[in-house]
């Protein structure tokens, strides 16, 4: 699997899973994202979602302004999650879209790029939820290879703007799911003695 919004599809409906999978007692639960619970994680990832669709059409964050203001999960979690994760799917799907400039806070960069940043966080957080509430970790095999590889090329611009925190150090032999997740900062040993 090469295609970039296929990869991107596949890991939201992976996400997408994690999420109808959060409890009514795991909102408030820690995550791998030391200053984000449940919850905030879960908010992050439907702003994410719902910044991807005017970014892709070209839009400025200063054109967007305050439309996506307050609290993007409102009253019910989950449909804020589904509407934001239908909106973004589709925005990603779009013809072309891979081709359009996406003008981020730090600079412009092609669509297929912003798209793979998604794919990642997508991808991370969804382990992020399922270790948070004893979900399935499993990462899918395609989605986790070409984030890996994706990952080869920006792994050091992204700690050095604090993106991620300092890799974890893993024995010999850890899976190539454990050695992204611990690239990224996340301790995947179920036994962290």
């Amino acid at each position: 699997m090469t295609d970039i919004s296929a990869l991107y599809a596949t890991a939201l409906e992976g996400c997408g899973r994690r999420v109808e999978g959060v409890g009514a007692d795991d909102w408030h639960r820690p995550t791998p994202c030391v200053d984000w619970d449940v919850r905030a994680l879960l908010a992050h990832l439907v702003d994410e979602n719902r910044w991807a669709p005017p970014l892709l059409a070209g839009r400025t964050i200063a054109d967007v302004g305050d439309e996506l203001a307050g609290d993007p999960l409102g009253d019910d979690p989950r449909a804020a999650w589904e509407s934001s994760a239908a909106g973004a799917g589709e925005a990603v799907a779009r013809p072309g879209v891979l081709d359009v400039t996406a003008h981020l806070s730090f600079g412009d960069v092609p669509g297929s790029e912003y798209v793979m940043q998604l794919t990642a966080d997508l991808l991370v957080h969804g382990w992020d939820l399922a270790r948070a509430t004893d979900g399935d970790e499993r990462l899918d095999p395609a989605v986790l290879d070409a984030v890996a590889t994706w990952f080869d090329t920006v792994e050091a611009l992204y700690r050095d703007a604090g993106a991620i925190g300092p890799p974890v150090a893993l024995p010999d032999g850890a899976s190539a799911q454990d050695r992204l997740l611990a690239r990224f900062g996340r301790d995947p040993r179920k036994d962290k003695a």
